[in-house]
This record gives C-alpha cells, sequence and structure tokens, in this order.
C-alpha cells in the first residue's frame, strides 16, 4: 500500500524527468543525472541565495562556471527566487568566468527576464540590479547580443526600460566595433521608440563610426519617406544627432535626401537645428582630403 510519501516523491520525479527532457530538448543533447547529494547542496544553495543580502557566497556556488552541465545546477538554484544583491554578485562570477556564448545566455535566460519584471513591477529598477547590468558589460558582444538586441527585437520594450537600460550605455565606455555591430543591428530593425533612444544614445558617444554604419543609419531614416504617420519626437531627435556627430563623414547626396525628408516630417523646433546642421558643414565626398573612415 502506497503512503502519501511515496505519493508525492512519485510527482517529484515525474516532474523532475519532464523538465530535464525539455532542457535535453533545448541543448540538443542529453541531460546527465545529477548525484542526489548534489542536488542537496545546491538546494541549499537555492536557500542562501534567496535570503543573500551581503557577505560570502557559497563555494558550491563559485564554481558553477567551471561545469559542464552549469545550465543545469542553475536551473537547481531556481534565479528566479534570488535577491536582487545575490543577482549582482552572481552576474559579478558568470561574466568573469564564462565565455562569451555562454555569458549571453545568463544575461538573455537569467538576467534580463528579472530586470524586466522588476521595472514593470517596481516602475523603477533595483540598485543591485542596475550595478548588475553595468557589470555585464564586462563582456560587451554577450551584453549586447543577449541583452540590448533580444530586448528590441521583442518588440515590447518599454521607453521605462530604454531609458534604464540605455543609462549604463552612457556612463560606460564600449569598445567601438561592438557599438557599431549593435548600431547596424538597431538600424536595421522594425521602428519602435526605444530603438530610437537606444539609436541616439550610441550616436551621442561620438564614435569614429565605419562609412558602412553609418550608411545603414541614413538608410533607416530615408526609409520613412513613405510613411504618413506623424513621427515621435524621438525619431527626431535621434535624426537631430546623427546629424550634429556625423555631419561631416555623410556625402552630399546623403545630405540632400535627409533634407528632402525633412519636408515630409519635420518637426516645429528640431526640423531647423536638423537644416542648419546639414548645410553648413562639409562632406565626405573628396576623400583625398581627409583620411578615409576604417571599414
Amino acid at each position: 500500500r502506497r503512503t502519501l510519501a511515496d505519493i508525492i516523491m512519485e510527482k517529484i520525479t515525474e516532474k523532475q524527468t519532464e523538465v530535464e527532457t525539455a532542457l535535453s530538448e533545448l541543448s540538443g543533447c542529453p541531460m546527465p543525472q545529477l548525484d542526489p547529494r548534489v542536488l542537496e547542496v545546491y538546494r541549499g544553495v537555492r536557500e542562501v541565495l534567496s535570503k543573500y543580502r551581503s557577505g560570502k557566497l557559497p563555494k558550491a556556488f563559485k564554481i558553477i562556471p567551471a561545469l559542464s552541465n552549469w545550465e543545469q545546477i542553475l536551473y537547481i538554484t531556481e534565479p528566479e527566487t534570488w535577491t536582487a544583491a545575490a543577482m549582482y554578485q552572481a552576474t559579478r562570477i558568470f561574466s568573469s568566468n564564462l565565455k562569451e556564448r555562454m555569458a549571453q545566455r545568463f544575461y538573455n535566460l537569467v538576467l534580463l527576464p528579472r530586470v524586466r519584471d522588476d521595472i514593470a513591477e517596481y516602475k523603477r529598477l533595483n540598485f543591485h540590479l542596475y550595478m548588475a547590468l553595468k557589470k555585464a558589460l564586462f563582456k560587451p558582444a554577450a551584453w549586447f547580443k543577449g541583452i540590448l538586441i533580444p530586448l528590441c527585437e521583442s518588440g515590447t520594450c518599454t521607453l521605462r526600460e530604454a531609458i534604464i537600460i540605455g543609462s549604463i550605455l552612457s556612463k560606460c565606455s564600449i569598445p567601438v566595433l561592438h557599438s557599431s555591430a549593435a548600431l547596424l543591428k538597431l538600424a536595421e530593425m522594425q521602428y519602435s521608440g526605444a530603438n530610437s533612444i537606444f539609436l541616439r544614445l550610441l550616436i551621442d558617444k561620438k564614435y569614429a563610426l565605419p562609412f558602412r554604419v553609418l550608411d545603414a543609419l541614413v538608410f533607416h531614416f530615408l526609409a520613412f519617406r513613405a510613411e504618413r504617420r506623424l513621427l515621435p519626437v524621438l525619431w527626431h531627435q535621434s535624426l537631430l544627432a546623427l546629424a550634429q556627430r556625423y555631419k561631416e563623414d555623410l556625402s552630399s547626396e546623403q545630405k540632400e535626401a535627409l533634407l528632402e525628408l525633412l519636408k515630409f516630417h519635420s518637426h516645429p523646433q528640431i526640423s531647423p537645428e536638423i537644416r542648419r546642421e546639414l548645410m553648413n558643414s562639409g562632406t565626405r565626398d573628396v576623400e583625398g582630403e581627409r583620411p578615409a573612415a576604417m571599414e
């Protein structure tokens, strides 16, 4: 005769098998069975992280990045129950010890959902989570691929999220190569207000951008010639930023096309500024007079 404990254990085993099957389908390889002692240790780590405020972290947690099945072990600690301070410490460990692709997965599957939930619930971002996002920039490629690009591609990024996460872009130093790739990707995306905020912030960092990226940015704005709707101020602000920072790096044809665009989409305060910037500046047409931008 089965007792209540037997039924409960059966249900737990059933759920565990279901989770392992789902994980193995996602990763494409079967998940190894974990030793019950390992499970017990990491359940203890879960309890510590769900109440963590400050101080040392368990050693068992610090070794997770070195494990081949780190995602499976991480799942046992239930990242959604961690405190914000624990999330910051975890980001510190994972950003410095994981490879680029693995760090990207951690940012995308653990850090980003937590940040978005926090902003949605409290209308602001917890200090520890903000610092975690800053610390995550230690691996810029993983940060852009795991946080910024998925956030913009989701189509549900709010202006509040864009302003909070974007403030990290303006405060931190990021290599030009990664920012150029991000600008290129953002310029090709479907337009949204959040995308405009990220575009403006990256343009305002005044990088020496390759001509290919500048051409993509100009084409991004010129694609709005066919738009009949009234475009938001954010769009005009990002176009003004482009005109202010890179007016000397645009060709005469691009300038003419942008001036033509201003006839279709005009803003009483911003458009005259854009027009003035474009008309009172040189062009990149004569390449012999100045060094060509890095391709």
